[in-house]
């Protein structure tokens, strides 16, 4: 009976949406290249699978118009991770877009993470500032920059930091026709998160 209630707790505990990884990741460092060092425990690893946007600007080139991704738990296996492993199998920590600025709405947008559905908390969130930037180590005219990015105050508790590293794919064009549709580019890359209240 006593097996029966303790497996009951185990699957029941994996299978809650405030479930938060199956791994602590808590000693683990950002292997994150030249950027800055982290400042706060790693919380979370996650792949992010989606797309950059982009829209075609009067002077004939693409500029960002934020992007979209799902973002998969890979805190268990990220040391070995294949990125053509398949997502269906992962799960689902949260959502990656963007939102108008929530300090500065005439400064443009700002990046959000938002894990409040499989955490069940309202602060689950976290939107980011850009702290500093790299090339992608291994062909950046296709695979999109990596970035440190810092919480901006008062707009979550997910995470002190957010890192995007191992990006692959996600560059537009190196130009456009004036007056071009926007487009959509696809991409995947690791995202770290450090401290937070998770």
């Amino acid at each position: 009976m006593l097996k029966l209630v303790l497996l009951s707790f185990v699957l029941s505990a994996f299978a809650s949406p405030a479930a938060k990884t199956l791994c602590d990741v808590s000693d683990v460092k950002v292997q994150a290249g030249s950027l800055p060092p982290q400042t706060a425990p790693t919380s979370f690893i996650a792949l992010g699978v989606g797309t950059q946007n982009y829209t075609c600007s009067s002077a004939g080139n693409y500029t960002s118009a934020g992007a979209v991704a799902t973002l998969y738990d890979i805190s268990c296996t990220y040391a070995n991770f294949d990125a053509t492993a398949d997502v269906q199998n992962l799960l689902v920590l949260g959502q990656h877009f963007f939102i108008t600025n929530p300090v500065n709405a005439s400064a443009g947008i700002s990046p959000k993470w938002d894990f409040t559905s499989r955490l069940g908390d309202p602060q689950a969130f976290v939107v980011g500032a850009r702290i500093d930037f790299m090339p992608a180590p291994v062909d950046p005219a296709t695979n999109i920059d990596w970035l440190k990015l810092g919480a901006v105050p008062g707009q979550g508790s997910l995470a002190s930091e957010i890192y995007r590293t191992d990006t692959k794919g996600g560059q537009p064009p190196a130009s456009c026709a004036v007056g071009s549709k926007p487009i959509t580019v696809k991409y995947s890359a690791t995202y770290w998160f450090t401290g937070g209240k998770f």
